[in-house]
């Protein structure tokens, strides 16, 4: 089953854990966490303390994404604070294969995030070392954006690259522009995991706009 998890850049922030909750109540998989440091991508967003904070209010996992520069330094600050799932950019780690080492002995599942113009092949040596590659179908740094057409091509490249490898965990997840017109291409290309910001809170209407998502998603 395709699981689907909204991100909080779309939420109300200060209503965040009402967010979250109604979210949790809707059906939601996992909790999609946007971390930006304003270097790696023209945004400023949240730290570990509101990841902290959000540990409280929910039992789903969360999926915390770090559009930052040398994540290595925030790993364990992150771990501390009760994420998941910690996601670091292949462009943005000096050593790719330290950093998700790293993230595994915290005893957290390590992904790996790919820009829209990085191609497949770059993360061909790091796939066998994470639980989830994540595909932004936009250019990283704000909620909103259109999806980028192509970026379903790059999916279903990721996905042959995995069953030919025998590489049947590892998640593909994809965030940007997603919501009821994308998820079924998305989905068709292979992906597993749906990350929906302004489709599921634009309107707060969470309950209704995930089960449109999720319906659309076959799921």
């Amino acid at each position: 089953m395709v699981k689907i998890a909204p991100s909080i850049l779309s939420a109300d922030f200060a209503r965040l854990a009402d967010g979250v909750q109604a979210a949790e109540a809707a059906g939601a998989d996992w909790i999609h966490v946007d971390v930006m440091d304003g270097h790696f991508v023209p945004n400023l967003t949240i730290g570990p303390p509101v990841v902290a904070a959000l540990r409280k209010v929910t039992q789903l996992p969360l999926d915390v994404h770090l559009m930052i520069e040398d994540p290595d330094r925030y790993l364990e600050a992150f771990a501390d604070s009760g994420a998941d799932v910690l996601t670091v950019h292949l462009e943005a780690a000096k050593h790719l294969h330290r950093t998700v080492d790293r993230i595994r002995q915290l005893g957290l599942r390590p992904g790996v995030a790919l820009n829209p113009a990085t191609p497949v092949v770059l993360a061909s040596e790091i796939l066998p070392y994470v639980d989830l590659v994540l595909i932004m179908s936009v250019n990283p740094g704000f909620g909103g954006q259109r999806y980028i057409p192509t970026s379903a091509g790059k999916i279903a490249e990721l996905r042959s690259t995995l069953e030919e490898r025998h590489l049947w965990g590892v998640e593909i997840e994809v965030d940007g522009g997603i919501g009821p017109s994308t998820a079924p291409e998305v989905v068709a290309a292979g992906a597993t995991v749906l990350v929906a910001g302004a489709a599921i809170y634009a309107d707060g209407e969470v309950s209704r706009n995930l089960e449109m998502l999720r319906r659309a998603a076959g799921s």
